[in-house]
């Protein structure tokens, strides 16, 4: 045990919670720490230009990675440009943590120079705000912020890092390596779903949230296509299962498929995997009713606080959605499923609409952008990754862009504007090392 200052020990931990890259706007506020992460050679750090750039980068590394994304950011200012990531990454239940200068210890309450107190700013927007006082507790903080972010519903933290306490010293050992800690369904929650799904004539699954993996979308997709199952996927999810398989039936967001919409409201099984069922999912909760659906409805969510939040289900299961998609990859197929021929005919009626919208038609229009839509569908990879924030642009990538598997969508559920370039420059470096 060396004596090593605060901004060290901070970056030590980076090193030993296996941080590879680190998205921050450079301020005095931690100079200490820039001057580690300059003899860390294993952590690349990438400069931006405004903080909500940091930390749209840092969800987008994150949503590629399945890693938490890390961000560093100035007091006051840049505290506050960064919150816009905050808040889309706790609306995507998007692992992050954003690491904060503060003023030191012998000017704070007093509203020193861009002081701000960010346990009441980020307080409803993060899962854990805290500030690391003493530089020997910086390998605790740092420890349980990655457990944080990452068990359970993930999610962003925010850690606080007065300027004395990254240049004071202290003789501590490192932390052991972060592991996330999620659940998975009991054997009873498994058979009383398929009781449920076996009694069931027009299901319907919807999928969405963070946490799966290739693996998990795989072997869903082999439970799902083995059932004759109709899936579509939650509001900017439209990833997690790939949209050329036959038993996808689209997106359930914003300029949803009007006869998708009147196909949710007249199932009798909703199975709901990983979505939080929010307003853009459920059309301003008008396809479900609140508190009870007519639907039976199966909520399937990491976190147990979001169980039961809007929306009381039949069958509510909290689990990790790796752990359920592969408990639920090993129980036998439905012996008889009848909604076999409807599950073919919601494929046809996705297919419609993707069709040219009829008013390009005529071909009046001066710019087709159905046209455009298809030809870099033609041209591009089909692992290709598109990204946008908001606007009713970003409708066209919705509705027309068959996305072929997990990781090729980014976009914020927020519906955050300005997410799109910064999502884009971290895809390439996602790409490059892998």
């Amino acid at each position: 045990m060396t004596s090593r200052s605060g901004a060290r020990l901070l970056v030590d931990q980076l090193r030993v919670h296996g941080v590879e890259r680190v998205f921050c706007v450079p301020g005095e506020s931690y100079l200490a720490v820039l001057d580690a992460l300059h003899d860390a050679s294993s952590i690349a750090l990438v400069v931006n230009r405004h903080e909500s750039g940091s930390t749209f980068m840092a969800d987008a590394y994150a949503k590629l990675t399945g890693n938490p994304g890390v961000a560093f950011v100035t007091r006051g200012p840049g505290a506050t440009n960064a919150a816009i990531g905050v808040h889309s990454a706790q609306q995507d239940s998007t692992p992050m943590i954003l690491f904060i200068g503060q003023v030191g210890g012998d000017f704070v309450e007093r509203e020193a120079f861009q002081e701000i107190d960010y346990r009441r700013m980020y307080g409803q927007m993060a899962k854990w705000v805290a500030q690391i006082d003493r530089a020997e507790r910086v390998q605790e903080y740092v420890a349980h912020a990655f457990q944080v972010a990452t068990s359970g519903r993930p999610g962003p933290v925010v850690l606080a890092l007065p300027e004395d306490m990254l240049s004071a010293s202290a003789q501590v050992r490192d932390a052991l390596p972060y592991a996330p800690v999620q659940a998975a369904p009991g054997a009873a929650q498994l058979q009383q779903l398929r009781a449920l799904l076996a009694a069931a004539q027009r299901p319907v699954a919807i999928l969405g949230g963070f946490g799966w993996t290739p693996a998990a979308c795989e072997a869903f997709a082999r439970w799902a296509q083995a059932n004759a199952l109709p899936v579509a996927c939650a509001f900017r999810f439209q990833d997690i299962y790939d949209n050329r398989l036959p038993n996808y039936i689209g997106d359930v967001g914003i300029g949803i498929n009007p006869k998708l919409a009147q196909r949710v409201k007249d199932a009798d099984l909703i199975l709901a995997i990983g979505p939080r069922l929010g307003e853009m999912t459920t059309s301003g909760y008008t396809l479900l009713e609140v508190p009870v659906p007519r639907q039976t409805l199966v909520h399937v969510h990491p976190g147990i606080e979001e169980l039961g939040r809007v929306y009381q289900p039949r069958l509510a299961i909290a689990s990790g959605l790796a752990e359920f998609a592969q408990a639920l990859a090993a129980t036998a197929p439905i012996a008889d499923t009848p909604w076999r021929d409807t599950t073919a005919q919601a494929r046809a009626e996705y297919e419609a609409w993707q069709g040219k919208p009829p008013v390009y038609a005529a071909g009046d229009a001066k710019l087709d952008l159905w046209q455009a839509m298809q030809d870099a569908q033609r041209l591009l990879p089909a692992d290709s990754i598109v990204t946008n924030g908001a606007g009713n642009f970003s409708a066209w990538a919705h509705r027309f862009w068959r996305y072929a598997g997990l990781r090729t969508q980014l976009a914020p559920t927020s519906g955050a504007m300005g997410y799109g370039v910064p999502a884009g420059i971290a895809s390439p470096n996602h790409a490059t090392d892998s």
